[in-house]
Parts: structure tokens; sequence; C-alpha cells
């Protein structure tokens, strides 16, 4: 996927070598990334970016331990 703008991409710090999540801001979308394969793209709203955050925070994915 081309991406129209070079969005500064993002990522944890606690991330070693292994495949990390990188995520960028750019207008009303957020893209994420696997850093390993930074040529595939997921783009989100920010509203659906922040519905999973909070998810996260809340535990609603407890499942995936």
């Amino acid at each position: 996927m081309q991406v129209e703008q070079d969005p500064a991409w993002h990522k944890s710090s606690l991330c070693d070598s292994s495949a990390c999540l990188e995520v960028a801001v750019l207008g009303s979308e957020v893209l994420i990334r696997d850093s390993q394969q930074p040529q595939g793209v997921l783009r989100v709203t920010r509203q659906d970016w922040h519905a999973f955050a909070a998810g996260i925070v809340k535990g609603d994915f407890s499942f995936l331990d």
C-alpha cells in the first residue's frame, strides 16, 4: 500500500529486535504496521484506535493470555 505522505512512525521503547507494531497518525487516521514488513499498512480511524486502546486497558482481550 502506498501512503500519500511520509508519516512519523513510532514503536514502543520496550520493543527489541523482534517484530513490533509501529503506529503513525496521518490526518484522521491511525496507521499500523509490522516493523518487519513495513509495506503492509492497516488504516483505522482515530475513534477506532481509541476504542481499541481503551479495550486493552479494560482487559477486554484477556482471552489472549
